[in-house]
């Protein structure tokens, strides 16, 4: 009895088959509403799924690297020194990185010396020796206390590099307003592994006669790798006096958005430019922090005597940053997506039969 209904089971399973019943409904306002569900579903399947996110493509982002290249020369004269100032000078670090920093405004403090002497007025002021507490450290001061109230001053002196740094009074116009006319070289390639396919932003057209010649203007000239500082800064929405005075942070962004459906050759880079730090209103003067500076020094013996020349370096911070994505046809997504589209039919029809 139990075999016999096991075997009968078995060949159902495999010899007999289920078809829905169809029922036609005469209803006009039923039969709107599921055309319209059905409609609304096929935009969905056709401009969402397939137009707007590529749904029968597959993707794939970049390994990506960035070469870039300073030029220009800058000159200043302060109470008559003259200097005249290349890369070397005003490119931190040295040249070649996807971020670097170029000066734009500096203080400068020469022939400093490793020694006891007072803080700055307005820093660590005193009245007495009792105000000093000895080999205490100041978290804005310049070194190690002595113990002993400079009565000259009526400030703590100090065990430090002398005399001490005074950047108090920040040069306005900036040192370095030239280095508006300063140019950036870049060099970017990008390969999209899964596609087999590498590009650089020298693509078809831009040679060693072109790039000679050219510079970057987003309407006649958006493939040309080289560009001025002046026009980075003004293409970010800022301005160039009030962020070389202080510093600042700007973005360049190199995007390679491809259709490799298509030749090759149209895959090329769109540059953006956005400031990362610092306000084109102008509005940053009410916060505590402004602008962006970091200090350096220059070691050297003069007389058996170690010495320094500090300079506290106000200066644009660029950043390229590389966004890439490429996108082919490939079958797989493809009938995924056709398949999802049919089963959210089969959906609406079911609620409309509901």
């Amino acid at each position: 009895m139990m075999k016999s209904q096991i075997t009968n089971a078995i060949s159902d399973f495999f010899f007999e088959y289920e078809t829905p019943r169809q029922v036609l409904v005469r209803n006009r306002r039923v039969g709107v509403v599921c055309r319209l569900i059905q409609l609304g579903v096929l935009g969905y399947i056709i401009g969402w799924v397939f137009i707007y996110e590529k749904g029968y493509q597959s993707t794939d982002t970049a390994v990506s690297s960035v070469f870039s290249k300073m030029k220009g020369v800058g000159y200043t004269n302060v109470n008559g020194s003259e200097r005249v100032w290349d890369v070397a000078d005003y490119v931190f670090p040295s040249q070649g990185d996807s971020s670097f920093v170029v000066m734009t405004n500096y203080i400068i403090t020469e022939g400093q010396t490793m020694g006891t002497c007072p803080e700055l007025p307005g820093k660590h002021n005193c009245i007495s020796n009792a105000d000093c507490e000895g080999g205490g450290y100041k978290r804005t001061g310049h070194g190690e206390m002595t113990g002993f109230c400079v009565n000259s001053t009526k400030t703590c002196e100090v065990f430090a590099w002398c005399p001490v740094e005074n950047d108090l009074h920040i040069p306005d116009p900036a040192m370095l307003m030239s280095a508006e006319n300063f140019t950036l070289f870049i060099k970017n390639s990008v390969t999209f592994p899964l596609f087999g396919v590498t590009r650089s932003n020298l693509v078809e057209g831009v040679d060693a006669s072109y790039i000679s010649k050219c510079l970057f203007e987003p309407d006649a000239a958006p493939l040309c790798p080289i560009f001025k500082l002046g026009d980075i800064i003004k293409l970010s929405g800022f301005n160039f006096e009030t962020i070389a005075r202080v510093g600042g942070a700007i973005g360049i962004v190199i995007d390679w958005t491809c259709n490799l459906d298509v030749d090759v050759k149209h895959c090329k880079p769109n540059y953006n430019f956005h400031g990362l730090y610092g306000n084109p209103a102008e509005t940053d003067r009410a916060r505590a922090s402004v602008g962006y500076n970091f200090r350096y020094a220059k070691h050297y013996m003069e007389d058996k005597i170690q010495k320094r020349t500090l300079l506290k370096v106000f200066g644009i911070r660029l950043d390229i940053i590389v966004h890439s994505v490429a996108r082919k046809f490939d079958i797989i997504p493809t009938l995924t997506a056709i398949g999802s589209g049919v089963g959210i039919f089969g959906v609406v029809r079911c609620n409309c039969g509901l």
